[in-house]
């Protein structure tokens, strides 16, 4: 083997620009005018429809669906940010098909969901384009200020819906863009022409919302200083850590984090100069593994194979988010866990694996049989972690199995601190989970404030 590592082969530039340009377009084109009313007829518009009660919103999927039926697609989107402030992102990247289109009565007919996502994209697509300020007039000043930090998913629904009572709202977050990971961790081919960041202005759109933006909790402010300062406090921060793989050679260059990489990769001017490898290895087995797999092919590797510790009915990423990889060229292994890197120069040239099996009680254990990849990267996708260090020391704010431990209307164990989103115990790490913990939140906060 040791006569086989060369060199590593990690080059930027391997495609032409139309390749760039095709290989991240839009991954789903959006739905005609004429094609999203043909879809909306499908719908049977149920009665105590399932797929509402699947949404964690709890969009009116029938209502907003026979809207774009019947030509008023403006309605439709109005009825979708009525409950999902965000509904044009999340109708991008939510995983529809393992929440209301999974719940669809036409699969029972004929195996085929309606297609719930690209509708609702489709409606708050045309309301964007037509018409960028918000369905909604702010109610009038109430002197009450609130601190969100963290202006992902959850920060935004919240701030928006607070704003949208009367309440001055101040957005601390740590990075240089509002979004979290609508901005900096879905896969660039899922949110094309800075959707994020069109998205965001229509949030911001209702006014009363203050943004900080470079302004980290621990670093630039402290949770403190917020209750101190705030008639409220509103965590959602999402998660700072990266599981670490745990395993000889997890330092040599070329192993990489890769929420850190698919966020310079969505921040890249030019998709040309990212550094990409020849074979690429990627462990884990959600949807940020499937996002890295994907786009790293797309970027020109050769041979890129995603490494899953169990059989891919385990895989947190959906059959179809799998199915979008396998037909980009990506090789699915399943029940092979890292066992070393193997670097050559002080960088990362294979990775051993063993393979492994569940037992009776569904517990992983190794086989002693070991294969090895050649890889000139790593990626690890193995999922984030909450970090409490920004939380500061003289805070007793309860954790609940290492995320902020919240009761039903996302109350902490601080008095006049709520949280959310990904950062939370319990949390689903989805944008729609994400809106609706802000929104949940948000009432709490609204109701505490004007009691």
């Amino acid at each position: 083997m040791a006569d086989a590592l060369v060199t590593p082969d990690i080059r930027a530039g391997r495609l032409t620009a139309d390749d760039y340009l095709e290989n991240f377009e839009d991954l789903h084109p959006p739905l005609g005018v004429h094609e999203a009313r043909v879809e909306a007829d499908r719908c049977y518009f149920c009665y105590d429809a399932p797929c509402t009660i699947a949404c964690p919103t709890s969009i009116d999927i029938p209502k907003f669906i026979r809207q774009i039926a019947t030509g008023n697609p403006l309605g439709s989107a109005k009825t979708i940010f009525e409950q999902n402030i965000l509904g044009g992102m999340c109708a991008r990247v939510c995983p529809t098909e393992t929440l209301c289109e999974e719940a669809c009565v036409r699969n029972l007919a004929e195996d085929r969901p309606v297609s719930i996502g690209l509708l609702q994209r489709h409606a708050t697509d045309t309301f964007l384009a037509r018409d960028a300020s918000l369905p909604y007039e702010r109610a009038a000043p109430t002197g009450k200020r609130v601190a969100v930090v963290g202006g992902g998913p959850a920060g935004l629904a919240c701030a928006h819906a607070l704003a949208r009572e009367g309440h001055d709202v101040t957005i601390f977050e740590a990075r240089a863009k509002l979004g979290g990971l609508n901005e900096y961790g879905i896969a660039a081919y899922k949110t094309t022409h800075d959707f994020a960041q069109a998205e965001v202005d229509f949030v911001l759109s209702i006014g009363g919302i203050t943004v900080e933006c470079n302004t980290a909790l621990g670093r630039d402010i402290t949770l403190q200083g917020l209750r101190r300062d705030f008639d409220a406090v509103f965590l959602g921060m999402g998660l700072g850590g990266v599981n670490a793989l745990k395993t000889e050679g997890e330092d040599l260059a070329g192993v990489i984090d890769a929420v850190a990489y698919i966020a310079e990769l969505r921040q890249a001017q030019d998709l040309s100069a990212l550094p990409v490898g020849r074979k690429v290895v990627v462990i884990g087995g959600g949807m940020t593994a499937i996002d890295i797999a994907v786009q790293i092919k797309r970027l020109g590797a050769e041979e890129v194979t995603i490494a899953y510790r169990r059989d891919r009915e385990a895989m947190k990423a959906s059959a179809y988010e799998q199915e979008i990889a396998l037909t980009n060229g990506v090789v699915i292994r399943e029940c092979l866990a890292p066992r070393r890197l193997i670097g050559e120069g002080g960088h990362v040239r294979a990775i051993e694996l063993e393979r492994m099996l569940p037992d009776s009680a569904g517990r992983l254990t190794g086989t002693g049989e070991s294969v090895t990849l050649e890889a000139d990267q790593v990626f690890k996708a193995i999922g984030q972690t909450f970090v409490p260090d920004a939380l500061g020391g003289g805070e007793a704010l309860e954790l609940d199995g290492g995320r902020i431990g919240v009761d039903a209307d996302r109350r902490t164990s601080l008095a006049g601190v709520w949280a959310g989103g990904d950062c939370v115990a319990g949390g689903e790490d989805l944008t729609v989970a994400s809106v609706e913990d802000g929104k949940i939140a948000a009432a709490s906060i609204h109701a505490a404030l004007t009691a």
